[in-house]
């Protein structure tokens, strides 16, 4: 029979951990994902369901619902509230709030 090119143990020459460019290919990486800058509005009304319809610095309205840590408390808006909105990605008329400046 022939020998293993790996030695008599068969894999005790695989390497064991990340390799040495592990830590670089991380934050290069484009499967980290990357968080949408935050838009900044005003809460216009609180509708139905934690849904809010939100006026941005631009003029347009949007639907928003609280989401993150902002959701993780009972956390009620008014009309005129400031929040910091991230719009999604698929529809530019949703987003969810994830700041609330009072």
């Amino acid at each position: 029979m022939g020998r293993s090119p790996l030695g008599s143990a068969g894999l005790s020459g695989r390497q064991t951990g990340p390799p040495a460019d592990f830590a670089g290919s991380l934050v290069q990486s484009s499967f980290v994902p990357q968080r949408p800058p935050l838009v900044k509005g005003v809460v216009v009304e609180p509708l139905p369901n934690g849904v809010y319809r939100v006026e941005l610095e631009n003029g347009a309205k949007i639907l928003a619902h609280v989401a993150d840590r902002a959701g993780t408390h009972f956390t009620r808006l008014l009309a005129g509230d400031k929040v910091g909105v991230e719009l999604a990605s698929h529809d530019r008329s949703r987003g969810r709030i994830r700041e609330i400046w009072r």
